[in-house]
């Protein structure tokens, strides 16, 4: 035999199940930083870029992008000056190669604002990528500042992704980053 109160707090579970299974699905892109050791002598150069994924809330609309800032060939003119530029997409079996610095969530205005960025680094004009002055460090970090993290450009590093980007982790301690060797 039930008893009425049993029962009610049963209707009253039954009714917050029914709300919540109604609630649209929480959703969120994080970005993730990147970096690839490379190697000078040997095959790619050192490199970061960073990783979108997660889902827009607006549209539900699932994200899984890449974007790194990159010189259009490598070749010695890299080390004379400024080259042609471009925005490197990467394989995910590449990605699965590189270290995972951090991530952040952002909501869909911030995700938006990075693709306004990406765009914005695709279609500078002339010869926009500078080892020294324009890099893929360079283009990290104006992302970087768009998620909220604080940013310095040690010239000793600007050729050093990897340390760079441990560097990043040191000075914004919310991000909980483990040092990458």
């Amino acid at each position: 035999m039930r008893r009425p109160a049993t029962d009610r707090v049963l209707a009253v579970l039954l009714a917050l199940a029914a709300a919540l299974l109604a609630l649209p699905a929480w959703a969120s892109v994080t970005v993730h930083f990147q970096s690839f050791n490379g190697s000078v002598l040997f095959g790619r150069y050192p490199h970061t870029f960073v990783v979108l994924q997660g889902t827009l809330d607006a549209t539900g609309q699932p994200i899984d992008e890449n974007y790194g800032f990159t010189a259009r060939r490598v070749t010695p003119a890299i080390l004379s000056g400024p080259v042609e530029h471009d925005i490197m997409v990467e394989e995910p079996k590449y990605i699965d190669s590189t270290n995972r610095h951090f991530s952040v969530t952002v909501p869909d205005e911030v995700y938006w604002r990075i693709r306004e960025e990406v765009d914005a680094w695709r279609d500078l004009p002339g010869r926009g990528y500078d080892l020294e002055q324009r890099n893929c460090i360079h283009f990290v970090g104006a992302i970087a500042r768009i998620v909220g993290l604080s940013i310095d450009y040690p010239e000793r590093l600007m050729r050093k992704p990897k340390a760079w980007l441990n560097l990043m982790a040191q000075q914004n301690p919310w991000l909980n980053a483990r040092e990458i060797d």
